[in-house]
């Protein structure tokens, strides 16, 4: 193998790669990137066995010159060595050459490395995925999804399926839901279907979370395809491949009761912010809790710490519904929910002083985010 290739945007698709691989893999190739050039463009793959991350690099892009081939070949090289080694040369272009011994030659600039490498050969082959039944949608809408469920996955390992985010298939409608069993978030893709013939996917959280760092804001497609215990999304030169988790994820549906007894609403950003200056004693206490009271017309938010001392924040509430009541929650929980909610005013039902309670952008039902409250006598 013998290759040119611009320096700063290979620098760009080797850092997307290094996201599948991980230091903790019991397969010692899997530490490495393997480079496959054909005659006309070059094919990097990392993985860790759970994530799989492949990037087609042609010799062109835009009638710009990126990849200069004077000789086909493959080799797997040290992921994260590699990659240091080729932010830190000089110069516009790299140049690649490895001899049947896969060793391999490094320059830039003045700079000569010579790295060992190893034969592609031993790489394990990706999953394959059915690409017969594809689920469309753009970058700008998949990122925001995630973002808007990915951080309510639980971080225990003792019930496996709550580590990812389940995507249910309905007949007129995708709904994705996460929970730790504290909080859950839920956003729904109305009028959006997906013509598979399975009906849900545990998508593991870290996963989507690589996918989230790679995706844009932009328009661009990114498409979606399921087999039994794997996901692709190929976006743009990239395929992303994760294995789904396996088991039955649980009936949350039962968890949204239908009428509420105390209604409110608020400014999502006032509020918010209300949140984080209250929880600073929450936080200095160890708990992150604040109690909520809608007593008539008011609300007010207050936390203490018996070392440090007490807060209390009224909050403008531009509409009140219902009884009043007394709830403590954690704060980071609301926070989280909140940031997740892209809309101006927020509605927050409650249900009962000890039964779960609902955050939702006012204006429609896309987003649900719900909370577990605290018991505090």
């Amino acid at each position: 193998m013998k290759i040119s290739i611009k320096r700063q945007y290979f620098i760009e698709q080797l850092n997307h790669c290094l996201k599948a691989i991980s230091p903790r893999t019991t397969l010692p190739i899997l530490n490495g990137i393997k480079i496959d050039v054909s005659d006309d463009q070059m094919i990097l793959t990392g993985s860790d066995s759970e994530i799989s991350i492949e990037i087609t690099i042609p010799t062109e892009i835009d009638n710009e010159e990126i990849l200069e081939i004077e000789e086909p070949g493959s080799v797997v090289l040290t992921g994260r060595f590699f990659v240091d080694i080729i932010k830190k040369l000089s110069g516009d272009f790299v140049d690649l050459e490895t001899n049947d011994n896969f060793q391999t030659k490094i320059t830039a600039g003045k700079s000569e490395f010579n790295l060992s490498g190893n034969d592609s050969n031993q790489y394990p082959l990706l999953p394959e995925v059915n690409d017969a039944d594809s689920l469309v949608l753009s970058s700008a809408v998949l990122k925001t999804i995630i973002n808007q469920t990915n951080f309510a996955v639980s971080l225990s390992e003792t019930r496996p399926v709550l580590t990812g985010v389940n995507w249910n298939f309905n007949e007129d409608h995708i709904s994705f839901t996460a929970t730790d069993s504290h909080r859950l978030a839920l956003r729904r893709l109305l009028d959006k279907t997906f013509n598979t013939e399975i009906s849900n996917a545990i998508i593991p959280g870290k996963s989507l979370s690589e996918l989230s760092k790679i995706l844009t804001d932009s328009e661009e497609d990114v498409e979606i395809n399921l087999s039994q215990n794997q996901v692709l999304f190929t976006y743009g030169n990239m395929r992303f491949i994760s294995r789904l988790l396996e088991g039955n994820y649980p009936d949350t549906s039962r968890l949204f009761p239908e009428n509420y007894e105390t209604k409110v609403n608020v400014n999502n950003s006032e509020f918010y912010h209300a949140i984080d200056r209250v929880s600073l004693l929450a936080r200095e206490g160890g708990n992150n809790v604040i109690r909520m009271t809608v007593d008539n017309n008011n609300v007010e938010l207050t936390s203490n710490s018996p070392e440090v001392g007490t807060v209390n924040e009224d909050i403008n509430a531009s509409a009140i519904e219902g009884e009043g009541i007394k709830i403590s929650f954690n704060s980071k929980y609301m926070m989280e929910a909140l940031r997740a909610i892209q809309d101006e005013e927020v509605t927050i039902e409650f249900f009962g002083t000890m039964r779960p309670f609902t955050i939702t952008p006012s204006e429609s039902s896309e987003v649900v985010q719900l909370i577990l409250p605290i018991r505090t006598y």
